[in-house]
Protein backbone atom coordinates (compact mmCIF):
# COMPACT_ATOMS: atom_id res chain seq x y z
CA UNK A 1 0.00 0.00 0.00
CA UNK A 2 3.02 2.41 0.64
CA UNK A 3 4.23 1.71 -2.90
CA UNK A 4 0.64 2.54 -4.05
CA UNK A 5 0.38 5.52 -2.28
CA UNK A 6 4.11 6.90 -3.40
CA UNK A 7 3.32 6.37 -6.66
CA UNK A 8 -0.19 8.35 -6.40
CA UNK A 9 2.38 11.13 -4.99
CA UNK A 10 4.26 11.11 -7.60
CA UNK A 11 1.98 11.36 -10.24
CA UNK A 12 0.16 13.74 -8.59
CA UNK A 13 3.85 15.65 -8.45
CA UNK A 14 4.71 15.29 -11.76
CA UNK A 15 0.78 16.81 -13.05
CA UNK A 16 1.58 19.68 -10.41
CA UNK A 17 4.75 20.21 -12.67
CA UNK A 18 2.80 20.07 -15.83
CA UNK A 19 -0.18 22.36 -14.44
CA UNK A 20 3.00 24.45 -13.50
CA UNK A 21 4.75 24.43 -16.84
CA UNK A 22 1.11 24.50 -18.50
CA UNK A 23 0.29 27.95 -16.52
CA UNK A 24 3.62 29.18 -17.28
CA UNK A 25 3.63 29.04 -20.75
CA UNK A 26 0.15 30.17 -20.86
CA UNK A 27 1.29 33.55 -19.15
CA UNK A 28 4.51 33.69 -21.46
CA UNK A 29 1.73 33.31 -24.68
CA UNK A 30 -0.38 36.14 -23.02
CA UNK A 31 3.08 38.30 -22.58
CA UNK A 32 3.77 37.34 -26.03
CA UNK A 33 1.00 38.14 -27.44
CA UNK A 34 0.47 41.61 -25.53
CA UNK A 35 4.25 42.22 -26.73
CA UNK A 36 3.18 41.39 -30.37
CA UNK A 37 0.15 43.63 -30.57
CA UNK A 38 1.75 46.60 -28.64
CA UNK A 39 4.74 46.37 -31.54
CA UNK A 40 1.96 46.20 -34.07
CA UNK A 41 0.28 49.28 -32.64
CA UNK A 42 3.81 51.04 -32.54
CA UNK A 43 3.90 50.43 -36.08
CA UNK A 44 0.83 52.20 -37.12
CA UNK A 45 1.31 54.87 -34.86
CA UNK A 46 4.55 55.38 -36.42
CA UNK A 47 3.32 55.07 -39.88
CA UNK A 48 0.54 57.98 -38.81
CA UNK A 49 1.78 60.89 -40.27
CA UNK A 50 3.06 59.53 -43.51
CA UNK A 51 -1.01 58.22 -43.84
CA UNK A 52 -2.00 61.24 -43.09
CA UNK A 53 0.46 63.34 -45.84
CA UNK A 54 -1.08 60.56 -48.34
CA UNK A 55 -4.49 61.18 -47.41
CA UNK A 56 -4.19 64.85 -47.38
CA UNK A 57 -1.92 64.96 -50.75
CA UNK A 58 -4.80 62.98 -52.05
CA UNK A 59 -7.29 64.95 -51.16
CA UNK A 60 -5.70 67.82 -52.26
CA UNK A 61 -5.07 66.87 -55.79
CA UNK A 62 -9.11 65.81 -55.84
CA UNK A 63 -9.62 69.42 -55.19
CA UNK A 64 -7.59 71.02 -57.52
CA UNK A 65 -9.03 69.03 -59.94
CA UNK A 66 -12.23 70.08 -58.61
CA UNK A 67 -11.31 73.74 -58.51
CA UNK A 68 -10.08 73.14 -62.66
CA UNK A 69 -13.20 71.91 -63.02
CA UNK A 70 -15.75 74.55 -61.95
CA UNK A 71 -12.87 77.27 -63.06
CA UNK A 72 -13.34 75.30 -66.36
CA UNK A 73 -17.25 75.66 -66.14
CA UNK A 74 -17.34 79.16 -64.71
CA UNK A 75 -15.45 80.16 -67.95
CA UNK A 76 -17.87 78.42 -70.04
CA UNK A 77 -20.70 79.66 -69.00
CA UNK A 78 -19.18 83.17 -68.97
CA UNK A 79 -18.44 82.86 -72.38
CA UNK A 80 -22.16 82.17 -72.76
CA UNK A 81 -23.71 84.79 -71.05
CA UNK A 82 -21.10 87.34 -73.17
CA UNK A 83 -22.08 85.92 -76.45
CA UNK A 84 -25.95 85.99 -75.40
CA UNK A 85 -25.09 89.19 -74.18
CA UNK A 86 -23.77 90.40 -77.64
CA UNK A 87 -26.50 89.00 -79.38
CA UNK A 88 -28.87 90.37 -77.37
CA UNK A 89 -27.33 94.02 -78.39
CA UNK A 90 -27.08 93.23 -81.90
CA UNK A 91 -31.14 92.35 -81.79
CA UNK A 92 -31.24 95.85 -79.66
CA UNK A 93 -29.30 98.04 -81.53
CA UNK A 94 -31.61 96.41 -85.19
CA UNK A 95 -34.38 97.04 -83.72
CA UNK A 96 -33.79 100.85 -82.70
CA UNK A 97 -32.07 101.39 -85.57
CA UNK A 98 -35.58 100.36 -87.69
CA UNK A 99 -36.97 102.60 -85.72
CA UNK A 100 -35.51 105.44 -85.91
CA UNK A 101 -35.23 104.48 -89.85
CA UNK A 102 -38.68 103.68 -90.31
CA UNK A 103 -40.59 105.33 -87.08
CA UNK A 104 -43.70 104.22 -88.71
CA UNK A 105 -42.97 100.87 -88.48
CA UNK A 106 -43.17 99.50 -85.02
CA UNK A 107 -43.46 96.22 -84.38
Amino acid sequence: MEDTLKRLLDAELRAEEVVAGAEAERERLIDQALADARAVEAQFEARLPDLRASFLGKAETRAAQAIHELERRYAERSRQLREMAQQREREALRAALELVLDPAREE
